[in-house]
This record gives structure tokens, C-alpha cells and sequence, in this order.
């Protein structure tokens, strides 16, 4: 067994801390094993797959290394509670994306939601991006930003027109990409849910809802202190 590697990346203008994990979990292929006997449903928010709760276990293994990283490297002193983790598959077709599953976007907006992206595809180097809005600099959504954000926001909808019909890979007339990182089997980024952030699934890939051969991650949010 392998001990995992951790590397930290400072993202953008803002700073951001991106952790990034290989050899994440000790036995990873008897996740991939759990995830084909797995019922996946389409999920209720905006991701444009399906999902599947992740094993009661999955923190088991994982736990040390999360707690170390929160603590030395978010500066989190009283610990994490798991908000939500799930078995992920990316299957929305290109042409069949909502506007808003064309754009980047964050999963909270407090300062305490953490996530963490866990890959589990064998073959899969899309990986995830994460970017700055051009006309408001952000890279991170706030409270007090969000107002100001999807303001600016609908105004360059109205200007530019709505993104091509497929996922974001790379800058667009609206949004700069500020970091990218690969999707390596058994990686795991782990950053603070209120980065603007994509999936970087490049336009020739197949999508395939089976999970042996398909987008497989586990996304995981968390509630630090």
C-alpha cells in the first residue's frame, strides 16, 4: 500500500488553497467495486449526472489524512462533520446542458464548507478547473459577493449571449481559467466549496452512466471549524 503524497497549490489572484492528495485511499479499487453494485438516480441539484450515497465506511480509511489537512492546512482546529458524500458520474450529453451547467460554479458560500473530489475512473485525465469572472474579478462567492456576482453575471449573459452547449474547459469570453487540475486515478482535491470551479470534461469524451467505465468520482461536502 501506498502512503498518500500531498502537494498545495495557491490558485489564482485570491490565493485559494487546493490540496491536492494522491494515493488517497488505501484500497480504491474496492470503492470502484462497491460503486458497480451501486443504484445511481439523477441528482435533485444541478449536476448533470446521477449519484449514489458513498459506503458508510468511506471516511473510515481516509480520516487521518482529512483531519491533517484541515488543521495544518485550513487552519481548522475543531474538526469536520460530513454534510454529504456520494459516488458521482458525469452522463449529461454536451448538447443537453442547462445554461447553468455550462458555467463554472460553487457548491457554498460560507467559509466553512469544504470539499473534496475524489477520482475513481481508471482512465481519466479531464480533471477539474477553477476560474476568475472577468467583469468582477472574483474567484470566490461570498455572501455578501453573490449580489454583486450574479448581477454582473445576467449582464453578460445579455451581452455575450449563453455559453456553447458544452462544459467549460478552459476561458471563455465571461470566465478565466485560473488553475487546472488532472483527474489521476485515486487523486483527491480537497478546497474551500466557495471557489468558482468546473469539471474539465473535454468535448470528444463518452459519458457512460456505467461506473467501470464511466466519470467516476466521490464529491464529498463537509462543515469545518
Amino acid at each position: 500500500m501506498t502512503s498518500p503524497s500531498v502537494s498545495v497549490a495557491s490558485v489564482g489572484q485570491e490565493r485559494e488553497t487546493v490540496v491536492v492528495i494522491d494515493d488517497f485511499a488505501p484500497d480504491p479499487h474496492s470503492l470502484r467495486q462497491q460503486a458497480a453494485k451501486a443504484a445511481f438516480a439523477r441528482d435533485e441539484l444541478h449536476y448533470p449526472g446521477v449519484k449514489s450515497p458513498a459506503p458508510a465506511h468511506y471516511f473510515e480509511a481516509v480520516q487521518p489524512i482529512i483531519a491533517s489537512v484541515m488543521r495544518e492546512l485550513f487552519g481548522f482546529r475543531q474538526g469536520a462533520s460530513v454534510l454529504r458524500a456520494t459516488y458521482s458520474l458525469v452522463t449529461t450529453p454536451p448538447d443537453l446542458l442547462s445554461v447553468e451547467q455550462r458555467l463554472p460554479h460553487v457548491d457554498a458560500l460560507e467559509p466553512g464548507r469544504m470539499a473534496i473530489l475524489h477520482y475513481l475512473a481508471l482512465d481519466d485525465d479531464d480533471g477539474t478547473s477553477f476560474y476568475r469572472h472577468r467583469s468582477t474579478q472574483f474567484e470566490t462567492l461570498t455572501a455578501e459577493r453573490s449580489g454583486a456576482y450574479f448581477d454582473s453575471l445576467n449582464a453578460d449573459l445579455a451581452e455575450h449571449g449563453p455559453p456553447p452547449a458544452a462544459y467549460i474547459n478552459g476561458d471563455s469570453a465571461i470566465f478565466e481559467r485560473t488553475a487546472h487540475f488532472e483527474g489521476r486515478f485515486n487523486r483527491a482535491l480537497i478546497y474551500r466549496g466557495r471557489l468558482l470551479h468546473s469539471g474539465a470534461i473535454r468535448a470528444d469524451r463518452e459519458l457512460f452512466s456505467d461506473p467501470a467505465i464511466g466519470r467516476l468520482t466521490v464529491t464529498s461536502f463537509l462543515s469545518a471549524q
